[in-house]
């Protein structure tokens, strides 16, 4: 695997701001409209900037009236406006790109992703490094170390800050586990989801929910697989007119706010994320078990961003173990193809 400079000491990159800047990159899209409009009714959100390369003035316009606290603007490309977008920003949230469609495969999706978040992240970098950057844009998996070796490239990352958001898949888990529960409220449920985000790389640990749980042996293979691959139940539900747009919108507020939470000192919040593990606390062990160096675990988030990785795959039963396998064989070539775009771009 290609790898590329050295985070920067933590003390260099320490700030706790006072108050929240959220910027929203590819806001006029399938997500990042819903996003954009869950994060203008959030409390906790003092400014909230929207960029895209069409349609971000309207979103904003149409945002702006609601009775909320953020004060919201839209950016476009002219006139730096990313750069305009960026400035002062505590908080990047990214679900640029276009979303898998019928008939594309994941290398049409990759080629056309990697190069917006590639750009996108460059901006970061340039702009506001000490910012948090929430990952959405697929396929995470790659896009992720992407981020990480531009902002490595820049001399300015700083793993406790850049995160993949696979929280879609524990939402999935809490909710798709209710039918065998009874449970009214999923989100009393707590089902951790490791491994990456997409297909057989997303592990949900059904044996560790909280409370536990029991499934039928008959039923625990298919609830696996409609976690893993419940996005293309709702493309087909949508007729391949759409994809998981809305409830992704919900994942990504869902893990931003409880970021802004954490940073502002609260303790105990821990979600799973998709972090580079050797710079995280905790992550060396998981790296080393694991074979990779990016991987969702449950991290406990704070004003650093993620404090800790916590290492639950000794507790994980055997046929969660096969389950691993499977992912780790996957998650190594996302990783590496999204750590070699970087270094070897494809031509233009």
């Amino acid at each position: 695997m290609v790898k590329a400079g050295k985070p920067l000491p933590e003390q260099a990159l320490e700030f706790v701001p006072s108050n929240h800047i959220l910027v929203v990159l590819g806001a006029s899209g399938g997500i990042g409209q819903p996003l954009s409009l869950l994060l203008k009714a959030c409390p906790e959100v003092d400014e909230l900037s929207l960029y895209d390369v069409v349609g971000t003035p309207g979103v904003a316009a149409d945002l702006s009236h609601i009775s909320s606290v953020a004060k919201i603007t839209g950016y476009l490309p002219p006139d730096d406006g990313l750069k305009k977008a960026l400035t002062g920003a505590d908080i990047v949230v990214i679900p640029a790109g276009i979303p898998r469609k019928p008939g594309m495969t994941r290398d049409d999706l990759f080629k056309i992703n990697a190069g917006i978040v590639r750009d996108l992240v460059t901006g970061i970098a340039e702009t506001c490094p000490k910012a948090f950057i929430l990952v959405i844009s697929n396929p995470v998996n790659s896009t992720v170390p992407i981020a990480a070796e531009v902002m490595k490239k820049a001399g300015k990352f700083d793993p406790k800050r850049l995160f993949g958001v696979t929280t879609l898949d524990v939402v999935r888990a809490e909710t798709f586990v209710q039918e065998h529960t009874g449970e009214k409220d999923p989100s009393k449920t707590v089902i951790p989801v490791i491994g990456g985000h997409s297909g057989e790389t997303i592990v949900p640990l059904f044996s560790l929910a909280k409370p536990a749980v029991k499934i039928p042996t008959d039923k625990l293979a298919p609830l696996v697989k409609r976690v893993q691959f419940g996005g293309d139940e709702v493309v087909e539900a949508k007729g391949g007119a759409g994809s998981a747009t809305l409830s992704m919108a919900y994942a990504g507020y869902r893990f931003a706010e409880k970021l802004i939470r954490a940073t502002k000192g609260e303790k105990g919040i821990v979600e799973p994320t998709y972090v580079y593990l050797p710079g995280v606390t905790g992550g060396d062990a998981i790296a080393k078990e694991t074979g990779v160096d990016y991987f969702s675990v449950p991290v406990e988030l704070g004003p650093s961003g993620a404090e800790k990785a916590n290492n639950i795959l000794p507790e994980i039963n055997d046929d969660e173990k096969k389950l691993l396998e499977a992912c780790k064989t996957g998650l190594k070539g996302n990783i590496e193809k999204g750590v070699d775009f970087v270094h070897n771009p494809p031509p233009k």
